[in-house]
């Protein structure tokens, strides 16, 4: 895979002061970005967040789903340890673009689930490939994670590309009326893990 490293530079947030790195990946075109925050190169494992773009979630704060929080959620928690990465991967709407993603929230108003809606517009319940984030974490020199994550296929993901992650961290935020049936179907038929696991 040919991943180019183009340009780092601060970004401060609300939560605290993180480098962002700016990667393009030549197969497909794609640009994906890289929060870090402090001594990445002593060897420990590092708390990651393995994030899929959601614009609609992480910029125009939809009730729909649960991204925006984890995305939030994991900034907040890395700034609170003072080391960590969020591999911010443009992957949107598990894989199928934008504009396919609003076809799927039309499917799901009108009584479709999630990977109904996904399944029914040709797409697989979930597209994401995780091959981008071995070139991404060697440049940083990271080997082993605490991955962020409450889907278990996000770990075996991860562990497939040669990543070790040493433990599930898991992110308990973000419910709401609006994504209770579509939570549940992560839960139901993606297997995510919910509170009480």
């Amino acid at each position: 895979m040919q991943v180019k490293y183009v340009a780092g530079a601060m970004l401060p947030t609300e939560w605290g002061d993180f480098t962002i790195h700016g990667f393009e990946d030549a197969r497909t075109g794609k640009e994906h970005v890289v929060l870090a925050m402090g001594d990445l190169s002593t060897g420990e494992p590092v708390l990651c967040r393995v994030h899929s773009e959601c614009l609609t979630g992480d910029a125009l704060f939809s009730l729909r789903c649960d991204c925006g929080p984890q995305l939030q959620y994991a900034m907040q928690n890395i700034a609170k340890e003072g080391r960590g990465l969020i591999l911010y991967l443009r992957q949107e709407g598990r894989g199928i673009g934008l504009l396919n993603k609003i076809k799927a929230y039309a499917l799901q108003d009108a009584g479709a689930d999630t990977v109904e809606a996904n399944e029914r517009l040709g797409f697989l319940a979930d597209g994401r490939e995780y091959e981008i984030c071995r070139p991404m974490l060697a440049h940083f020199g990271v080997k082993a994670l605490r991955l962020l994550t409450n889907n278990p296929a996000k770990v075996a993901g991860m562990e497939a590309i040669g990543v070790s992650v040493t433990e599930r961290v898991p992110i308990h935020t973000g419910h709401n009326l609006h994504n209770k049936a579509y939570l549940a179907v992560k839960a139901t038929k993606m297997g995510h893990l919910t509170h009480d696991d």
